[in-house]
């Protein structure tokens, strides 16, 4: 019986099947190495790179939000679209500030442009330099405290109040005519979200 089994065959005993030469075990190893540091190193680098970004642009949003007066500059777009202040171009001396709680939202503008800028604004408004009324200050006492406006002492000053119907904005308007070429407007539009 003993006879039916099969015959195992038992391991080599052949010279040549040497094991692995040194320099085969060095290559080998530098290349796993090498997938390793591809497979996980540029991953890693990668994200470091992302979070740095991200990082940068979190700083630069918080100090947009965290700004506690005028920032020089253009309002966005979008903020010029949602308050109704068509800053006219040219201008100059562009700077804004915005502010934004559950009851009441503002924006403060404040810009330098030509006579015909200053029509084209007013036109933007739906008004025109009819509605301007003289020695009226139209923009309240806080709004000036929060922006450092200040309409008093010398000045051709000219002031509207552009009341609109809710939800559209309602805009203060002053406008410094010392030099009628070059008018100074300062605007204040708030809206009730």
């Amino acid at each position: 019986m003993t006879d039916s089994l099969p015959h195992q065959v038992g391991p080599p005993d052949d010279p040549r099947t040497a094991a692995e030469d040194h320099r085969h075990m060095i290559r080998r190893r530098s290349l796993t190495l090498l997938i390793i540091v591809l497979l996980i190193g540029v991953p890693a680098g990668y994200l470091v790179i992302s979070a740095n970004q991200s990082r940068d642009s979190g700083r630069e949003k918080e100090a947009k939000y965290a700004a506690t007066g005028m920032t020089e500059g253009w309002p966005s777009k979008l903020q010029r679209r949602i308050y109704e202040v068509p800053v006219p171009v040219p201008s100059e001396e562009v700077a804004y500030y915005e502010t934004n709680n559950w009851k009441t939202s503002r924006l403060y503008v404040q810009f330098e442009t030509t006579g015909a800028g200053l029509d084209a604004f007013l036109a933007g408004l739906g008004v025109d330099r009819d509605s301007l009324e003289r020695d009226k200050i139209a923009i309240s006492d806080r709004a000036q405290r929060i922006t450092g406006w200040e309409f008093g002492g010398s000045g051709s000053w000219w002031g509207l109040v552009n009341e609109q119907r809710d939800p559209a904005p309602t805009q203060d308007v002053v406008v410094n005519m010392d030099n009628p070429d070059y008018p100074m407007v300062y605007v204040v539009s708030r809206t009730i979200p």
